[in-house]
């Protein structure tokens, strides 16, 4: 007699579960529709719908647990699906779901669609729908695609297969958890779990250089092997360490990662670990089985170790697609419902004996449990070549296959004599291998396609992916038989086994600021094409194309073609320095597009063409310097001549056009929390005898930078700061006029003010670099106070006047000038460097007017040859009315006064934060905050040009009102020199100098004058949490005020040493960084400024063994900065 399965009614209101005379009490959360199997044969024979945590409190929940039912679905009001629970299936193994199509996220989830979507198909995924990768990316959940939303309405839609109910289901309820042999399990197997913390320490392939967080476990005892996912050990540069469950810690690096398999083999010294014995998990992909009760043991939530259950409900799902990153494929996957998440990658999934019977891989990120695993058959191969010191063959033909259910085959072409055979030979198999995608140019080209059926191998039947691996591993260098039907008709062919490690690169080269190597296995199946080509995996410096970082082919360099690797370093080698060369490129998702560009290769901030390549045996990349750089070519003059304004009444307007250029800005290391390493706008030509130019402090912010200026859209020349004003937002930069044959035309600059209401002309570059241009009205001229960001400080102009306009042209452009009719330049327009918006994260920029009389005393000196030494007030002042002045302690004699002296604004100005400065006399009067300033050596200041009076005096006489009471103070100045960065440290990653300006406005004491100014992703700063904005203030307990004592304390350290820093944060917070120093990949390196250099900074780099190298050292990643990217700068 079959058991019967109904509710049982009880007085308390408490719904149970009974199954013959037992019965089991439920949470009253649980809903429960049970129906007959003979009655509804199509209907559910258990719907369950409960969430996971009540289910845990039910009494005797490990048979709960083991329940095996087929899954339903449960309607809304609305009639359509919005949850199904968690449940495994009676089914055979092969038997498929199908479920909306939903993208996994990689610690192990998948797309539940039997037939995995490929990009080659349809559009990418929504990113919030993706499955996600489970390790801790840069310390928090990496979803690789989106974020986990766990309250996302909706939710999976399975539509199962049903058979007939049988004696199977009495077999698979047990009398109860055998909860003591689960707790002496995971006794046994957590002493065999690492958790894993590891930095990718530049981008290589498919991996982004990130920190994170990840698991592990030991599967060879003696000779210190742990195995973990490929996504963890990566494809690139890896550094890494292991902790152990007792909290010891041991380096661990890779000896393999799998070239298409979600798998790699750390190696650590077993030695290392004194106070546990090691032991090694034994690996049983044989004991995989549906139905299964199982247990995730690792770093799930990066909690270190967390322990979740589960039971296996499939064994045959397709392998999950990630997005754009890396995915696995050419397996199957298992499937269960453990809700693992970030942190829990490489985690090993045991059963009750505590076996390893699979490896944690990824899973849903859209807030579903669902959970997807790795078989370990390869694996155990993988780890048996290790401990026999035989090389890990692995064969391939370029061509991706997935599981199909036979419905789908037969619509593709399965004979129903061929399906008899193969349901004969494999009666519990319900797929058969499908070619989804062949590789152009591929062993497989030509001979297979797409939607091929694969019956046989080598004349031999197969329906699965272990039997395929082995035949194709064992046969590099060889040829198969594949015996496919297509459309129903046999078809043989012959294909030649290539060797998977030829396709998967090992090296890289980073030249002029970029890296590049050949195009991987993974990029070419994710997008069809052909495996070959240059491909960028870092797009920085000089290879910074348009808004993306990777992702581009290199097609031609200087007109000369570049198909591999070699040739383009062949290329490269004969470009002089500061070249500029055509290029033409392609991105991989838009192979239709042949994209060119001229590019300024830069082979003085990097001098060295370094070429990397993995060393397997100390699991480190080798660094090789191919060729030092050519000398530049030196330039010639060029001529031209500029376009002409047309619709313009005015001649002297229309010719103010040879007066513009534009400015480029490079900056090859982001100092001062500047957020962004390229800049451009349009500059005014104030003297063309000297090629003097006025431009954005925002576009030139700082010193180390390389400047172009273009002329006459034709000529390009270099350009070199000359002087940076600390305040009002501009710079002036010169060229050699002598290289430019154009009529280039000095600005005439006005003397007068222009004030509110009076006409002129703007004319104004747009954000394409397009000249606009209208007659307007000058609508307010006024003091302006930019909002600093408080994330990062970075330059920010205060104490200025600034100038507005009635054209909505105004709001489009960030260059431009204000011209009277007769051509002379009132006021420049430039773009002002805001805060970054907290909703849109964007930088915001604000453009403004600034009046050419404030511009005139620096230009003259600077015309005269003086080297200036500006002074000036450490304060930000700002605006007050009278009404204000008055409640402050202003007398009417004083009001009256500023009314006389200023008839426009009737306005003082007082102090709103004073800049933390250094200063010599600690016993010196200074002002303070609500201070109001009235006189300065004698002149009434009512306007912010009465300011200037301090840029040339070491102290100033000063009437000011604090506290209702009028005083006489003798003010110090300070240099304005003093808060620009003439030396930086690299140091770990983290970029280190004085706390420019910016910080220096925005706090109310330094701790030190050793700064975080920012730091690189993958890198050890990042790794340990060293942030932007904190100050150093010891190292190893010893003090460090200033950058001397902190580079003295630092290169002591030995290399892979852990080592204390204190530091305090700039809310005031003090606290312990622990740090371990790597300077293979991040040597510490100096930055000095030094006007004898060509670039006007000089390099000093500092290697193990105290050995010190002027210039770069034959070690160390490019540190590319990129857009709030790479280079962080907002913590």
């Amino acid at each position: 007699m079959r058991p019967a399965l109904f509710f049982g009614p009880r007085s308390t209101g408490v719904p149970t579960i009974s199954i013959g005379k037992r019965s089991l009490v439920t949470p009253p959360t649980a809903r429960f529709a049970i129906f007959n199997y003979k009655s509804i044969a199509s209907r559910p024979l258990l719907h369950l719908h409960a969430h996971p945590t009540h289910l845990a409190s039910c009494q005797n929940r490990a048979f709960l647990s083991r329940i095996s039912t087929l899954p339903c679905r449960e309607y809304n009001n609305h009639g359509l699906v919005s949850s199904t629970t968690s449940v495994s299936s009676s089914r055979p193994s092969s038997q498929p779901y199908t479920t909306n199509p939903t993208v996994p996220a990689m610690n192990g989830t998948s797309n539940l669609t039997p037939a995995v979507r490929t990009k080659r198909k349809e559009p990418p995924h929504a990113l919030d729908a993706r499955h996600s990768k489970h390790h801790r990316a840069n310390g928090d959940l990496d979803t690789s695609g989106g974020e986990n939303t766990p309250d996302r309405p909706g939710g999976s839609f399975i539509e199962p297969e049903y058979e007939e109910f049988d004696e199977k289901l009495a077999a698979l309820l047990p009398a109860g958890a055998d909860t003591a042999e689960w707790q002496e399990t995971i006794q046994r197997v957590v002493r065999n779990v690492v958790s894993i913390r590891f930095c990718q320490t530049c981008s290589f392939d498919t991996d982004p250089a990130l920190t994170s967080e990840a698991t592990g476990f030991v599967v060879d005892a003696e000779r210190g092997y742990i195995l973990t996912n490929r996504h963890v050990v990566g494809s690139g540069p890896f550094w890494g360490y292991c902790v152990f469950d007792n909290h010891e810690e041991v380096d661990a690096y890779p000896v393999y990662r799998d070239p298409v398999h979600d798998f790699g083999i750390l190696k650590f010294d077993p030695k290392a670990i004194k106070y546990m014995p090691v032991e090694a998990l034994q690996l049983r992909p044989d004991l995989a089985k549906v139905g299964i009760e199982i247990r995730v043991v690792g770093n799930d939530a990066g909690e270190k170790l967390s322990i979740l259950s589960g039971v296996i409900s499939r064994l045959d799902r397709n392998a999950p697609e990630y997005g754009e990153g890396y995915s696995d494929f050419n397996t199957c996957y298992y499937q269960a419902s453990a809700a693992a998440s970030g942190g829990s990658s490489g985690s090993p999934v045991v059963d009750i004996d505590g076996y390893a019977v699979a490896l944690q891989a990824g899973g849903r990120s859209d807030g579903a449990a669902t959970d997807y695993f790795l078989p370990l058959d390869r694996p155990l191969r993988a780890l048996k070549c290790l401990q026999e010191g035989k090389p890990i063959t692995r064969g391939d033909i370029q061509t991706q296959f997935i599981l199909k259910p036979f419905d789908e085959c037969r619509r593709l072409g399965l004979t129903p004599e061929w399906e008899a055979q193969v349901r004969e030979k494999f009666p519990k198999e319900t797929n058969m291998l499908v070619a989804e995608i062949i590789l152009p140019d591929g062993p497989s080209h030509k001979k297979i396609e797409e939607g091929d059926v694969l019956i046989k191998v080598n004349g031999e039947m197969l329906t699965q992916f272990i039997r395929l691996d082995d035949i194709l591993d064992s046969s590099v260098g060889d040829t198969v038989k594949l015996l496919v039907l297509r459309g129903g008709e046999e078809v043989e062919v012959e294909v030649e086994v290539g060797n998977l490690h030829k396709i998967t690169p090992d090296r890289f080269v980073s030249v002029a600021g970029g890296s590049f190597h050949e195009l991987s296995y993974q990029q070419a199946r994710l997008y069809g094409v052909s495996c070959k080509g240059v491909y960028v995996c870092e797009a920085g410096g000089s290879w910074r194309f348009e808004s993306s970082e990777c992702g581009w082919l290199i097609q031609t360099v200087d007109h000369k073609k570049t198909p591999d690797l070699d040739t383009f370093i062949d290329v490269m080698k004969g470009i002089p320095d500061k070249s500029r060369v055509v290029v033409t490129y392609k991105h991989l998702r838009d192979l239709h597009t042949l994209n060119t560009t001229i590019i300024f290769v830069d082979r003085h901030w990097a001098k060295k063409m370094k070429l990397a390549v993995r060393n397997d045996e100390t699991g480190l990349w080798d660094f090789t310097n191919l060729a030092d750089p050519l000398l530049p070519i030196p330039p010639v003059p060029t001529k031209a001549k500029f376009i002409q304004l047309e619709h313009t009444s005015h001649p002297a307007v229309a010719d103010l056009v040879r007066s513009f250029v534009h400015v480029q800005c490079t900056l090859p290391v982001k100092l001062d929390g500047f957020p962004k390493n390229r800049k451009w706008g349009m500059g005014l030509v104030v003297d063309a005898d000297k090629g003097l130019v006025v431009i954005s402090r925002a576009i030139v912010p700082y010193d180390l930078c390389d400047i172009s200026i273009t002329i006459a859209d034709s000529i390009v020349v270099e350009g070199k700061i000359v002087f940076l004003h600390p305040l009002q937002n501009y710079a002036i930069v010169q060229y050699d006029p002598k290289l430019v044959g154009a009529p280039v035309l000095s600005a005439k600059l006005g003397t007068e003010q222009i004030s509110q209401g009076a006409s002129t002309y703007f004319i104004g570059y747009n954000r394409i670099g397009r000249i606009v241009h209208a007659a307007t009205t000058v609508t307010e001229s006024f003091a302006v106070t930019i909002p600093a960001n408080s994330g990062a400080p970075r330059y920010r102009a205060v104490n200025f006047d600034a100038i507005t306009v009635d054209t909505n042209l105004s709001g489009q452009c960030g260059s431009g000038v204000l011209v009277a009719q007769d051509g002379t330049v009132q006021a420049l327009w430039l773009t002002y460097l805001g805060e970054r918006s907290h909703s849109t994260h964007r930088d915001e920029e604000y453009h403004l007017g600034l009046a050419t009389p404030t511009l005139l005393p620096v230009l003259r000196q600077i015309q005269e040859g003086t080297v200036l030494k500006l002074r000036m007030l450490p304060v930000e002042l700002r605006a007050v009315q009278m009404l204000q002045a008055r409640l402050m302690g202003v007398s009417e004699e004083w009001i009256e006064k500023v009314s006389v002296a200023n008839t426009a604004h009737h306005q003082l100005f007082m102090v709103t934060k004073r800049t933390c400065e250094r200063v010599e006399d600690e016993e010196a009067p200074t002002l303070l905050e609500g201070d109001i300033l009235l006189t300065l050596n004698g002149k009434m200041i009512t306007r912010i040009s009465d300011l200037d009076v301090m840029y040339a005096n070491e102290f100033l006489d000063a009437v000011i009102v604090r506290d209702c009471e009028e005083l006489k103070l003798k003010l110090p100045t300070v240099a304005a020199d003093d808060v620009e960065t003439n030396r930086a440290i690299s140091f770990c990653g983290a970029i280190i100098h004085r706390p420019h300006h910016a910080v220096r406005q925005q706090i109310s004491k330094l701790f030190s004058e050793v700064y975080v100014s920012a730091r690189t992703r993958g890198s050890p700063a990042y790794q340990y949490g060293l942030a932007p904005t904190n100050f150093i203030t010891h190292v190893n307990n010893k003090p460090t005020p200033d950058l001397e004592s902190f580079l003295a304390a630092v290169v002591k350290i030995p290399d892979n040493t852990y080592f204390r820093m204190r530091a305090v944060t700039f809310d005031s917070v003090p606290w312990m960084v622990t740090m371990k120093k790597n300077e293979h990949y991040f040597p510490t390196v100096e930055l000095i400024k030094d006007s004898k250099e060509e670039t006007g900074w000089r390099r000093v780099t500092y290697e193990g063994g105290g050995k010190v190298v002027q210039g770069e050292g034959e070690d160390g990643v490019v540190p590319v900065p990129g857009d709030a990217g790479d280079m962080e700068v907002d913590g």
